[in-house]
């Protein structure tokens, strides 16, 4: 059994509710970057999956810094003759790969690590990435362009805003270096939005909150990955900071339905909130994956306060927009979600 395969019930639940989608690109030559992380990973197993079950003829060059890496995570991905992995980054000429039908721009760093030591090389990664991806995607004209974005662009979600909206004007503050992250993706947003206003590109943005599912790192600033690595490797799920925050958590299958139906559906220069709903406390969801390991390893909730401004006290989407306009939804509970990634990583760790 292939990692793929592990996958098939999740694969086969996109396929099907993006059929449609799907067939706008048939024969299409997708260009991608981020394609080796967490949301690009679904990305091409949902491409390389509706490859082989509606026949579409898709192909993808994956521009990446490290496709060796990836060996190990999703060989059969990178032996998938559909998908041809380019080692490099968007600093390097895209002009010889060719031409594209569509782009998806998902490489991005949230890394803890850049933003407290070099805010500097976290903005020139997004920001410049973004104006590299803008320029291949424009000499191709009037071709589909998705920016995954984050929810972090909203700044601080007020404690009394149940759900932020894609038109609330609040914001992260300019001055405070610690939110380069958040202010580069806006800016690579106004890049976007610029493209789009000046050319035939017909850029959509997704706007991503926090997500959940196989391929998410669990040794990160990913909580939920973070306790989902606490249960595979036998240990107490620790929880800082008290557990309080409110979050929400999309379910991976769901994403990449959400990703695919903006890409071919979304109205060219709109955002749009991807991510679930159903809230509850960073403890809560704790709870909910040790339930979902059989209850065998320990909660422990520390009441250290630690800032962290990728992580604020409320960070729960209003998905009304996605929902109402594009017909999409979530279709896996947390517990299922948690269950379905668990057992997902067990079976990789088979296959070694």
């Amino acid at each position: 059994m292939t990692k793929a395969e592990a996958l098939a019930p999740d694969l086969d639940a996109v396929v099907e509710r993006n059929e449609d989608d799907f067939a706008t690109f048939k024969g299409a030559r997708f260009f991608i970057t981020g394609g080796t992380g967490f949301v690009g990973s679904w990305i091409l197993e949902t491409l390389a999956w509706a490859n082989r079950r509606l026949e579409l003829g898709a192909s993808a060059v994956v521009l990446t810094r490290s496709p060796d890496a990836f060996a190990s995570a999703a060989p059969h991905l990178l032996c998938d003759p559909a998908i041809s992995f380019r080692r490099g980054d968007l600093r390097g000429s895209t002009s010889i790969w060719g031409s594209f039908d569509a782009v998806i721009h998902a490489a991005t760093t949230a890394s803890t690590s850049f933003r407290e030591n070099d805010p500097l090389r976290m903005v020139e990664t997004i920001v410049d990435g973004t104006r590299r991806v803008l320029e291949l995607a424009r000499r191709n004209g009037a071709i589909p362009f998705l920016f995954t974005s984050s929810g972090a662009v909203y700044g601080e979600q007020p404690s009394d805003l149940e759900r932020v909206e894609e038109g609330y004007l609040g914001g992260p503050d300019p001055l405070e270096t610690k939110f380069a992250y958040h202010e580069s993706k806006r800016l690579a947003e106004m890049l976007c939005a610029i493209d789009a206003a000046s050319s035939a590109l017909q850029v959509k943005i997704a706007r991503l909150f926090t997500l959940v599912g196989p391929y998410l790192p669990l040794d990160r600033h990913f909580e939920i990955g973070n306790f989902i690595g606490d249960v595979l490797r036998g240990r107490a799920i620790d929880v800082a900071n008290g557990g309080t925050a409110v979050r929400t958590y999309l379910y991976a299958a769901d994403v990449a339905t959400w990703l695919w139906g903006i890409l071919a559906r979304g109205e060219t220069s709109r955002a749009y909130n991807v991510g679930s709903e159903r809230t509850m406390s960073v403890a809560e969801a704790a709870r909910i994956v040790a339930a979902a390991n059989g209850g065998v390893n320990e909660v422990v909730i520390r009441a250290t306060r630690a800032e962290h401004p990728l992580k604020p006290g409320r960070y729960v989407p209003s998905t009304q927009r996605a929902r109402g306009e594009l017909g999409l939804a979530e279709t896996v509970e947390l517990d299922e979600a948690v269950r379905r990634t668990i057992a997902w990583h067990r079976a990789k760790a088979a296959l070694r």
